[in-house]
């Protein structure tokens, strides 16, 4: 994962990022930042949370104040969804990916992949630009992350994505591919990506679906968020039974594989769409779930640390979104005893989160959990980035109803069930991992003998354990460019 060093490369990219006044965080201090400088932190006080300036950087954590601008830290963002809502007694927790800039955790992932290579020498911001193959939110933390190092941005992603999602790419300076398809369209971004290899030489690819980047950040910043809040929230009798997370490129349940560590018996469930169920039953199909990935198992997946597969109706989240967000699904909710301050809070969850939420209640069902079973998940984005969604579920329905509100409730909350889900043994899992033969060395040209690798327990538990390496490049890095001297 550390490369060995380019110098030439590095001396420039020293230099570059002095003039621009770029300080890069460690992922020590991304993690606590109680270890970051106090003139970093005065900097921040007078910074927007979307600001593109080089010192929100320090603000790709999960322990960012909920505030616009001018805001520090605290001890993470959280929503704890009550039996009311989700009508079981386990105690159902999100921590809120809203507060990210860019308004998603991606920023973060992405931040993964390229500062390691940055810091190594391995990627020219002066003279290579950096491709962020995505379907959604990934491209939009790179681009954000480019803006920030002062590099140039390549984004692909699928043409009928949110149209907020190109607006913002293009307003931030990426350049912007649309592929064809939807959601479920990955491949045909990986054929966007190997055309660029062969015709743009000044390119560099950072494709989540592979990159271990991505995985070793959420490992180490998702994973440690949740068990810090699973011990501030966490009564006597408790025990941290499960963790959701949609599949996607696989970067986020590897925050699994952390708790796993400390909680040995903890479930990890991968939540995908229904109508595109990869793990469920080797199917696929189109979806409308914006923010996970489909038709493949990601590179960086370690599905043999994966118990669990729920797959998701996006005509659930939907239903759910317009509940959660109109104001007569508002209504409904507070007539149901559900507390006002929870239900200002809903709009924290996007589509994806939503279908995270179902996956939660249908996993805590299917193990009958009770009020001592604490299950996590992430709340990746919010409705603030689907507000077209919205209006075409306004123009495609009509205007949302009291009527359409109780049967969205009774649907999609009251009546979810343990359909569509499938429990994996040994087999299951191993077959899984096979199945990533067909995309990886077929079509990628990856090497079977590196897929072997990736069944071996041992392979990932040296992956991760790499961070106190990139943290040791990071340093000498600031120090190179002395711009830590100068704040």
């Amino acid at each position: 994962m550390v490369s060995a060093v380019n110098e030439s490369v590095l001396n420039s990219t020293a230099k570059h990022c002095r003039a621009r006044g770029i300080l890069i965080p460690t992922l020590a201090q991304q993690k606590d930042p109680s270890l970051i400088p106090d003139a970093v932190k005065k900097r921040l006080k007078n910074v927007g949370l979307w600001d593109v300036d080089p010192i929100n950087l320090f603000r790709i954590t999960w322990k960012n104040e909920p505030v616009e601008k001018g805001g520090l830290y605290n001890d993470g963002n959280w929503i704890e969804f009550p039996s009311a809502l989700t009508g079981v007694d386990a105690r159902i927790i999100g921590i809120v990916g809203n507060y990210f800039p860019t308004g998603a955790h991606k920023v973060g992932a992405a931040f993964g992949c390229l500062v390691p290579r940055l810091v190594t020498g391995q990627f020219d911001p002066l003279k290579q630009k950096a491709v962020w193959p995505s379907t959604g939110n990934y491209c939009r933390g790179g681009a954000f992350d480019c803006a920030l190092l002062g590099c140039t941005a390549v984004a692909i992603l699928p043409e009928e994505m949110s149209q907020e999602r190109f607006s913002w790419l293009k307003d931030i300076g990426a350049e912007v591919i649309a592929t064809p398809g939807c959601e479920s369209n990955v491949k045909e971004i990986y054929d966007k990506c190997w055309e660029i290899r062969r015709t743009r030489k000044d390119c560099v690819i950072f494709n989540q679906f592979e990159e271990f980047g991505n995985a070793m950040w959420h490992y180490h910043l998702t994973g440690g968020i949740i068990d810090e809040v699973y011990n501030r929230v966490r009564r006597d009798g408790d025990r941290l039974s499960a963790y959701i997370s949609s599949t996607g490129s696989a970067g986020t349940i590897a925050a699994g594989d952390y708790l796993r560590v400390g909680h040995p018996h903890i479930k990890v469930t991968a939540a995908e769409a229904l109508q595109c169920p990869t793990l469920l039953n080797f199917g696929f199909g189109g979806h409308r779930i914006e923010g996970i990935g489909d038709k493949h198992v990601p590179w960086v997946h370690n599905v043999r640390n994966t118990d669990f597969v729920t797959a998701i109706d996006d005509e659930l989240c939907y239903g759910l979104m317009r509940l959660f967000n109109e104001q007569a699904g508002q209504t409904y909710l507070s007539k149901r005893g559900i507390d006002s301050d929870l239900i200002e809070k809903l709009p924290l969850l996007g589509v994806s989160a939503i279908s995270n939420l179902a996956s939660a209640i249908k996993t805590a069902k299917y193990f009958d959990f009770d009020s001592r079973d604490v299950v996590f998940m992430p709340l990746t984005d919010a409705m603030s980035l689907y507000a077209s969604r919205l209006e075409e579920e306004n123009t495609a329905h009509g205007p949302y109803t009291d009527e359409a509100a109780a049967r969205h409730f009774a649907m999609y909350l009251e009546a979810v069930t343990t359909d569509h889900c499938r429990e994996l043994g040994y087999a299951d899992r191993k077959a899984l991992h096979n199945f990533k033969y067909y995309t990886w060395v077929e079509q990628q040209q990856r090497d079977v003998d590196d897929l072997r690798k990736l069944w071996d327990p041992d392979f990932w538990t040296e992956t991760f354990s790499q961070v106190e390496q990139w943290d040791q490049k990071i340093e000498e890095f600031n120090e190179r460019s002395g711009v830590l001297a100068d704040l």
